[in-house]
């Protein structure tokens, strides 16, 4: 017996080193030596672009606050407070780490103790009955049972590998819901902002119109203008007023996503209106090779890379027998009188092997499942690595693209202001009728509009730019395997 059991000790010592399955390596995915975008300044002179550096003076997680703008900050606040979006990733998150204490369990035997009181009688009517004395008599057990799985192969250790990479998986999934949360309420933002500032160009036409239609009104009392120059001027009045009352509903509508985005009814919220200029600062981009730990969605399609390396051993665990050790002790007795007698005690003890014959193929079809899946989260992979690289270049060439369009734009803002100033100047002099007026009063209005368009534009790039950086974030805030598999 002695030795029996001294065999069985060396076996589990010598394969409990065992793992079955592929060693990991994250996959090898393309990455550019330089962004693009960053040799390539703009023609604007500034050097913003240019002194970019891996430092980023925003990477401390809360980065909206690089546009020193309180209530931004305020309402960006309530995102990790209220939404409902945000505290579903969470959820997620926290079964995904319950199921790392599930399979950790594994590991530890699992014991349990049952016991049981009855009388019991047996019927008469048996082909060779009992004899009365023993047709009835009492059943009184109390027991431990016991039993372990032997991690011959690495089965259990893979699998607690596997539900530790899902859950850091998950925590990336988190990540980028809260980015993405936060994203999202910026770009929101920064559109109604843009709405208040165009509302207010249009409020001032409007106003500037109004005089323009009183000084037609005086002049065709006096017989200097005719009743078409009234009613010209009477219609840029009516359609730039209709025109203002429209941006009402689209400001409603940014504040109402807001307020969902907040956690909050929309009912009863409200944004007061804010004017003045928006302009983006300069966001340094980093080296491309750190874009791999600074995105959460790709942290997340790496941790799935494991998950699914995990996946594949499991699959080759199954080719391997079944080992189980089981033991039980506890007493029996007819009575209680004899239940605490020696003869009432038992024990047993002793191991269990079940090994898979033949399953028609059912093994290597899992096998070539788990290496199909794991082929195709590593193209998911690099096909998220490519488009973040994209999503990087693409708004950084915005931002320097539309900073030369805003410049050029402000010069045509000013040059219509002007045309419309001599305009206004020929009219009252008698020089001109009033249609080189509204013409001059509709090409300054929308050179304002593009203008404010532009500048709307320039803070979405700078917002997307940020969330294509990944916020600030990084892969070494993932929980660690050691922190997960502990006890809660």
């Amino acid at each position: 017996m002695k030795v029996y059991l001294i065999a069985i000790a060396a076996s589990l010592s010598f394969c409990a080193g065992c793992k079955v399955g592929p060693r990991y390596s994250v996959p090898v995915a393309p990455v550019p030596p330089t962004y693009r975008e960053q040799a390539q300044p703009s023609q604007s002179a500034s050097k913003d672009w240019a002194a970019a550096t891996p430092e980023d003076a925003w990477d401390k997680g809360d980065w909206w606050e690089i546009y020193c703008d309180p209530q931004l900050n305020a309402l960006e606040q309530r995102i990790d407070v209220s939404n409902q979006s945000l505290k579903s990733a969470e959820a997620r998150f926290v079964q995904a780490r319950a199921f790392v204490y599930e399979s950790r369990s594994s590991r530890l035997p699992a014991v349990s103790a049952g016991g049981v009181i009855a009388r019991d009688r047996l019927s008469m009517n048996q082909g060779v009955p009992p004899p009365a004395s023993e047709s009835d008599f009492g059943s009184f057990d109390l027991g431990l049972t016991a039993s372990w799985e032997p991690d011959m192969w690495g089965r259990i250790r893979t699998l607690v590998d596997a539900s530790v990479e899902n859950a850091q998986a998950s925590a990336a999934d988190l990540e980028n819901v809260r980015l993405s949360l936060h994203a999202e309420l910026a770009l929101d933002y920064f559109e109604l902002r843009s709405l208040d500032n165009e509302k207010k160009v249009l409020e001032d036409s409007v106003a500037a119109f109004q005089k323009a239609l009183e000084l037609t009104e005086h002049r065709y009392d006096g017989g200097l203008a005719n009743r078409t120059e009234v009613e010209e001027a009477r219609a840029q009045l009516e359609a730039t007023g209709a025109q203002e009352v429209d941006l009402g509903n689209a400001r409603v509508q940014y504040q109402d996503a807001i307020a969902v985005l907040t956690g909050q009814l929309p009912e009863g919220f409200s944004i007061a209106e804010k004017n003045g200029a928006m302009t983006p600062l300069p966001i340094p981009a980093g080296v491309p090779s750190a874009l791999l730990q600074r995105r959460p969605d790709i942290a997340a399609a790496e941790r799935r890379v494991a998950l699914a390396n995990s996946q594949v051993g499991l699959a080759h665990a199954a080719f391997y027998p079944q080992v189980i050790l089981s033991a039980a002790i506890g007493l029996q007795g007819a009575s209680l009188e004899n239940w605490f007698a020696g003869p009432a005690r038992f024990w047993a003890v002793g191991p269990s092997v079940a090994q898979t014959i033949f399953d028609a193929g059912r093994r290597r079809a899992g096998v070539a499942q788990a290496n199909a899946n794991y082929d195709e989260v590593v193209a998911e992979y690099r096909q998220n690595v490519l488009t973040a690289f994209q999503q990087v270049e693409d708004n950084l060439a915005s931002l320097r693209i539309l900073d030369d369009e805003a410049m050029r734009q402000q010069r045509a803002v000013a040059a219509s202001r002007r045309a419309e100033g001599l305009s206004m100047n020929r009219y009252r002099g008698g020089l001109v009728t009033y249609l080189e007026v509204v013409t001059a009063q509709s090409t300054r209005l929308q050179n304002e509009r593009v203008a404010l368009g532009i500048e709307r534009r320039r803070m979405e790039a700078s917002v997307l730019l940020i969330r294509a950086l990944g916020g600030g974030w990084n892969a070494s805030s993932l929980p660690k395997a050691a922190k997960l598999t502990s006890s809660k």
